[in-house]
């Protein structure tokens, strides 16, 4: 049994893979910030200085909490953005780094946005960060685990596509219009979408906590990227609706701003090279699959 500390245990991925964790014999504790439940909670404030010893004597650290960057980007919205990601990752490695007994391995979140819009071209975990806000979040957010890689624990970086789930993300809001025969492509269509099944996810994470090889960024995607219009027909379709509601570009830019250009419209076609190689099977690589079992009785 592995003592596992995780924050962000109540959204999206976190309340999928907590449960996991401890399905498979582990002790779970959770990072919160409001006053403690039970003896499996601890409280912090992710954008003050973390007590290494609250964090001291855990096996590993998984740490998934961070400002959603769905909605309009006011100048608040980034700050938000940035800080939750930047500041409360930065406090939490120093913590553990400075903690009487650090953790073996670090698991930090982190997304596909380090790419920015690169239409056609295939990036791999090798690939140069793009240019724009969600880029520069993604390399100062990867850049504040350094501490825990300086005091020897296995540091890893999961750059998240969209996670796929009805209960949450993405495709719960997407889910509503579509059903009503009103979804369709945003813009050109062209733009690559890299996706993951939750349950694929979950699956990568325990596989990347037990193989020790894992360091650095790792994609955290299905292998078959898909366009945006590909994948509103593929929706519509697993709906049985028709999915001919396009929006065209200045609308998204007029309803979205900037969230538009570097979420919506962006391109990013990602191949999950190190995943791949290791020899982790993906349960739904094709995006067909993933949205019948995710969505259909």
């Amino acid at each position: 049994m592995s003592r596992i500390l995780i924050s962000g245990g109540s959204g999206l991925i976190g309340s999928a893979l907590a449960p996991t964790l401890e399905s498979h014999g582990n002790e779970v504790t959770r990072l919160v910030r409001r006053p403690t439940g039970n003896g499996n909670e601890l409280q912090w404030d992710p954008m003050h200085e973390v007590s290494p010893e609250l964090v001291s004597g855990f096996d590993a650290v998984i740490h998934l909490s961070g400002e959603s960057v769905a909605g309009r980007w006011t100048a608040e919205k980034k700050r938000r953005i940035r800080e939750s990601r930047v500041v409360g990752t930065n406090n939490l490695s120093r913590a553990l780094a400075k903690a009487e007994r650090p953790p073996r391995t670090f698991i930090c979140a982190s997304a596909i946005g380090f790419y920015g819009d690169r239409g056609d071209e295939v990036l791999t975990e090798e690939s140069p960060p793009g240019t724009g806000f969600l880029p520069e979040v993604c390399r100062e957010w990867e850049a504040a685990t350094d501490p825990t890689g300086r005091v020897g624990t296995r540091t890893v970086n999961l750059r998240f596509g969209i996670v796929l789930s009805p209960y949450g993300g993405a495709l719960k809001e997407m889910l509503p219009p579509f059903r009503l025969g009103l979804g369709g492509r945003i813009g050109s269509g062209r733009q690559w979408y890299s996706w993951i099944h939750i349950g694929d996810a979950v699956s990568a994470v325990m596989h990347i906590l037990q193989e020790e090889s894992f360091r650095g960024p790792i994609n955290m995607t299905a292998p078959t990227p898909v366009t945006n219009a590909e994948f509103t027909k593929t929706l519509g379709s697993t709906l049985q609706r028709p999915a001919v509601f396009a929006v065209p570009k200045f609308a998204a830019k007029l309803a979205f701003g900037e969230f538009a250009e570097e979420g919506l419209l962006a391109s990013a076609r990602v191949i999950p090279r190190k995943l791949r190689d290791s020899g982790f099977e993906f349960r739904y690589p094709e995006l067909s699959a993933a949205l019948v079992d995710l969505i259909r009785p």
